[in-house]
Formats: structure tokens, C-alpha cells, sequence
């Protein structure tokens, strides 16, 4: 059981489905007996376009008192694409330094017989995603667009030190996806690296496949991962990938990690908001309650945590809520 000092939660319910899911994610940790304290912070698209704040510096500010935050999902259809992202997703992973993306999957790909267990390593605060870049003549039929790649030396050294000393208490065996062949500048520099800090943990197998190739053995041969490292855009994409080799993507949970803890790590399930289910007690609530392992995880809890993971692993059944109380019960007892 948790001991008797509790953790503060930031909790941010979101658009669509994300209240509902949260909900039920809150439901089963409390279900297992850790402490935890709550304060809900009405952020997403709905809020944005009921006053125009996304992520105000004070809302901001308030956030880095917490131990944890536990994110829903966020978008709404009225909201153009990628304003809500960039500046409440992606500026929380830049200014609370979340430079970790972890994402665990585990199940069976659909045609095979072998289960399968590993977990993506995505840098989350470079790549392409630092907005670097900019367009010449918009709009006219001589317009270029640019969109530039960031790569630090120290970036891609922790996210690699991370994924390395997560492979040391799995299988001891780690890979690194990117697309050298091609991306030379970038690509020398995750290889050389990688190589530098693989020579600190000479327990470790490592491995390199191209993201192109990695996406096939996603499908077609999961089993031979146990720790992936990759960039931002490529984690991006082949998570997402993973998820619907695992079961779907509504199972499908991800931490946002300062390993540092110089601020609160975020915690949220994959999925998007899915406005269609809003209401209908469709939307399955397992991808937020393992996020929310995740985030126990994080918190120490680790043994609440497994409780949590193992439960999941049992067929349930019902509303969203019905789900929910299931998984709560079964960590209670």
C-alpha cells in the first residue's frame, strides 16, 4: 500500500473523451490504495475557445508545484490543427523539459502466435518539432517551405543514456532506429553517440535498423525488440505503429518523463479525443489507467503499479465506467 504522504496530481481532463477516461484512471489508483491529491486545470480546446488561453505563463507556473500531471486528451473539431498541440503539448514537453517520450507495448500481433514486450525510447523536446524553419513566397506558385531537424549533442546523449539504463533491467538488449543512409548529419550524430555511450554499458547487445525497415519488423517480428531509442518524429510515428500491433491504440499508454525531476513528468494515453464517442460510454479507459501506472511508476509506487498492470491484462467488459470499476476492484482486492 502507498504510504501515508500524498501525491499531488495536476490533473487535465481535456477535450472529447479525456474527462471520461481520467475519471476512471483516478478510480483505480485510488482502487490501490496510493494517496493522491487532485486539482483539475481546465485546459484543451474547449477552454481555448471559450476565453483564448491554451497555456497561459501562470497556468504554467502553477503546473511545476505538482509531482505529476495526468493528461486525458485535448482537440476539439473547431480548433484549427496543431495550435492546441503546440502550445499546451508541446510546450509543456519544452518548458518542464519532458526530454523522455517512454511507450511500453506488449501483446500479440494480429497473424502471430508469440507475444511480445518492448518499449520505445522517443526523444521528445528536438527533431523537427522545435518549429525550426520557415516559407519564401507563400502562396504563390514559387513558394518553398522549409522545416529543419534540431539535434543536440546532450540530447540525444540522455535520451540514449535513458533507453540504456532501461535496457539493463529488461533484456539487456537495445536498438537504435533512424534513417543514417539518408539523414547523414543527423543520422552520424545519433550513431556516434549512441556508439559513445554504448561503450559505458558493454552488457547490453545493441542493434541499428532504419525506421523504414523497423516499421516491418514491427509487424512482422516484434519479438526480436526489447528497448528501441529513436528521434522525436520517428518515435512519433512508429508508436503509434506499435499500439495497433499490441491490441489497438485505445490501449496504448506513454509517459512524458523529466528524469531530472527538475518538474513534473506528464503522463497521458496515446489516443486522441474522439468527439464522435463523447458521452456514449464507448471509450475504453485501459490505454489512461496504464498511463497512470506509469505515472505511479514514476512516483515510487511501483508495486501499486504492477497491481494496476496486471488487472489490465484480464478481459473486461462494458461502459466506461464499467471498465473502470472492474479494474478498480480487482487492485482492491
Amino acid at each position: 500500500m502507498s504510504a501515508t504522504t500524498a501525491h499531488r496530481v495536476a490533473v487535465i481532463g481535456g477535450d472529447g473523451i479525456g474527462p471520461e477516461v481520467t475519471a476512471e484512471a483516478l478510480k483505480v489508483v485510488r482502487g490501490a490504495g496510493v494517496i493522491i491529491e487532485t486539482t483539475e486545470f481546465d485546459l484543451g480546446g474547449a477552454r481555448y475557445l471559450r476565453d483564448g488561453e491554451i497555456l497561459s505563463d501562470d497556468t504554467l507556473s502553477q503546473l511545476r508545484a505538482y509531482d505529476a500531471i495526468l493528461l486525458g486528451a485535448v482537440g476539439t473539431p473547431e480548433v484549427p490543427p496543431g495550435l492546441i498541440e503546440r502550445g499546451l503539448l508541446l510546450r509543456m514537453r519544452f518548458e518542464l523539459d519532458l526530454y523522455v517520450n517512454q511507450r511500453p507495448f506488449s501483446g500479440t500481433a494480429p497473424g502471430s502466435s508469440r507475444p511480445h514486450d518492448f518499449v520505445v525510447i522517443r526523444e521528445n523536446t528536438e527533431g523537427p518539432y522545435v518549429g525550426e524553419g520557415g516559407v519564401l513566397r507563400k502562396g504563390t506558385p514559387h513558394e518553398v517551405a522549409t522545416q529543419g531537424s534540431v539535434n543536440s549533442r546532450m540530447g540525444v546523449e540522455r535520451a540514449c543514456r535513458y533507453a540504456f539504463e532501461m535496457a539493463m533491467g529488461r533484456r539487456q538488449h537495445l536498438t537504435l532506429v533512424h534513417k543514417t543512409n539518408v539523414l547523414t548529419f543527423a543520422g552520424d550524430l545519433w550513431q556516434r553517440t549512441f556508439n559513445a555511450v554504448a561503450a559505458e554499458f558493454p552488457t547490453v547487445a545493441t542493434a541499428y535498423n532504419h525506421v523504414d525497415a523497423a516499421c516491418i519488423y514491427f509487424v512482422q517480428d516484434p519479438q526480436r525488440y526489447d528497448v528501441i531509442v529513436t528521434d522525436n518524429l520517428f518515435g512519433d510515428i512508429l508508436t503509434d505503429l506499435g499500439g495497433a500491433v499490441s491490441g489497438g491504440i485505445g490501449l496504448a499508454s506513454s509517459a512524458n518523463l523529466n528524469p531530472a525531476r527538475t518538474g513534473p513528468s506528464m503522463f497521458e494515453p496515446v489516443h486522441g479525443s474522439a468527439p464522435d464517442i463523447v458521452g456514449t460510454g464507448k471509450a475504453n479507459p485501459v490505454a489512461a489507467i496504464l498511463s497512470a501506472a506509469l505515472m505511479l511508476d514514476f512516483l515510487g509506487e511501483t508495486t501499486a503499479a504492477d497491481r494496476i498492470r496486471q488487472a489490465c491484462e484480464q478481459p473486461v467488459s462494458g461502459s466506461t465506467s464499467d471498465i473502470g470499476s472492474q479494474i478498480a476492484a480487482r487492485v482492491a482486492g
